[in-house]
């Protein structure tokens, strides 16, 4: 397995990928699959923003994608970002989502940033132990601010540092 930046003619089976998780989960809190051409804008403003998409390949096949992006457009948060990581679902369970996420941290610190948030349904158990073991700690909840499948859903916030200190600013000029 190899892990790479995705370009344009990955985007079919990104989205292969991100619509199965749309259908069967929780952990998009959309309703309805995205079209190509919504997935398409979705990528460009990210490689736009100069954040990665990554992807997981074997044997030519997509396995799964990670991404980050910023957590919101006000300067004052300029220093975190929110992740993201989807699998096919025959490729969960085996340490590629692990690895697609661990390949994120280098990206963001490359970048300037300091800490990274996963969003997570607050009832997917094996999404927040995931996140644990790579050293993100639980945050927050808000509860009931997500519906899908007829039920009202609750949001964890994870967070982990990037840079390792989470007691000093930004370097002089950032």
């Amino acid at each position: 397995m190899q892990i790479r930046d995705a370009n344009l003619e990955d985007l079919a089976a990104i989205l292969d990928i991100y619509n199965e998780v749309i259908a069967t989960t929780t952990a998009v809190y959309n309703d309805d699959p995205l079209s190509a051409g919504e997935f398409a804008v979705w990528f460009q403003d990210r490689t736009a923003a100069g954040c990665p998409v990554l992807l997981a390949e074997e044997n030519g096949r997509v396995l799964g994608f990670s991404s980050f992006s910023d957590f919101r457009p006000r300067p004052g948060y300029r220093f975190t970002v929110e992740h993201s990581v989807h699998l096919a679902a025959d490729a969960r369970g085996k340490g590629i989502g692990t690895a697609l996420v661990q390949a994120l941290f280098p990206r963001a610190q490359a970048l300037g940033k300091h800490t990274m948030l996963g969003a997570v349904d607050a009832d997917n158990e094996g999404s927040i132990r995931f996140h644990e073991k790579l050293g993100f700690a639980q945050v927050g909840r808000l509860p009931q601010v997500g519906f899908k499948f007829g039920r009202w859903l609750d949001l964890v916030y994870l967070q982990r540092f990037i840079d390792g200190d989470a007691s000093s600013g930004p370097a002089s000029g950032a």
